[in-house]
C-alpha cells in the first residue's frame, strides 16, 4: 500500500484513536493512524498485487493446519507502544490472535510482517516504518520484497535480540522464514511479475 499525505481534509489536525476507529469503520478506503494524524492509503500497482497474491498462496498452502496463519493487507495491525494503526501487505500471526480490547479488528501480535516495496514507499518501509514495527513485542521477522527488481531483504531478530539482515536476489534462491520454519522460492514469489516497469 502507498501512503499519502495526512488526511487533514477531515477538518481538524489531530484525532483520538476512538475517532479514527469510528471513521475507519465507515470509510471506503484504508487509512493509517499515527499520533493523532490520519494518512490515506492508495491502491498498489499490478506487480505489487501479483507478488502479494503469490506469497499469500504459498504461505496459505504451507501453513494449512499449522499454528501460524497469513493475513492479507485487509488486516489492520495496531502497535500500542507508539499508537500506529496500519495495514501491512502480509502479516503472519502465530498462536492465539490478540486484538485491541478483544475487538476482532486490530491485531496486536504479528510474528512476521511482509511489505512489498513501491518506489514511493520503499524509504518509509525501510526506515521509519521498520522503527515503528520494532515496537511490536511478538515480531521476529520483517521482510521487504522489491516490486521493481528481484530482491528481498529479511530482517530477523537473533538470539541476542538484535536485528540481522539477509538478502536474496536470484530466482533459484529460497526465502527462509525461520519463524514459521518454511521456505519459498523467489521464482514462485516473482511468478508472472513484470519487473522494472512499476
Amino acid at each position: 500500500m502507498e501512503v499519502r499525505e495526512p488526511a487533514v481534509a477531515y477538518g481538524k489536525q489531530k484525532f483520538t484513536i476512538e475517532e479514527y476507529l469510528a471513521m475507519e469503520e465507515a470509510a471506503t478506503e484504508k487509512h493509517e493512524y499515527y499520533r493523532g494524524e490520519i494518512f490515506a492509503m492508495s491502491g498498489p500497482k499490478v506487480p505489487h498485487n501479483t507478488i502479494s497474491i503469490n506469497m499469500l498462496v504459498e504461505l496459505g498452502n504451507k501453513l494449512k493446519g499449522k499454528n501460524c496463519r497469513p493475513y492479507s493487507s485487509d488486516q489492520r495491525i495496531h502497535i500500542e507502544a507508539n499508537t500506529l494503526f496500519t495495514y501491512p501487505d502480509i502479516s503472519i500471526i502465530c498462536g492465539e490472535l490478540e486484538t485491541l480490547n478483544n475487538d476482532n479488528w486490530n491485531v496486536l501480535n504479528p510474528a512476521v510482517i511482509i511489505e512489498i516495496l513501491s518506489p514511493s514507499t520503499k524509504n518509509y518501509d525501510r526506515g521509519e516504518k521498520f522503527k515503528l514495527y520494532r515496537d511490536i513485542p511478538t515480531l521476529k521477522e520483517y521482510i521487504l520484497v522489491d516490486s521493481e527488481s528481484m530482491h528481498i531483504e529479511i530482517f530477523r531478530l537473533n538470539a541476542s535480540n538484535h536485528w540481522e539482515l539477509e538478502e536474496y536476489d536470484a530466482a533459484e534462491e529460497m526465502l527462509d522464514i525461520k519463524t514459521i520454519n518454511e521456505k519459498i522460492s523467489l521464482a514462485d514469489i516473482y511468478d508472472n511479475v513484470q519487473l522494472g516497469n512499476e
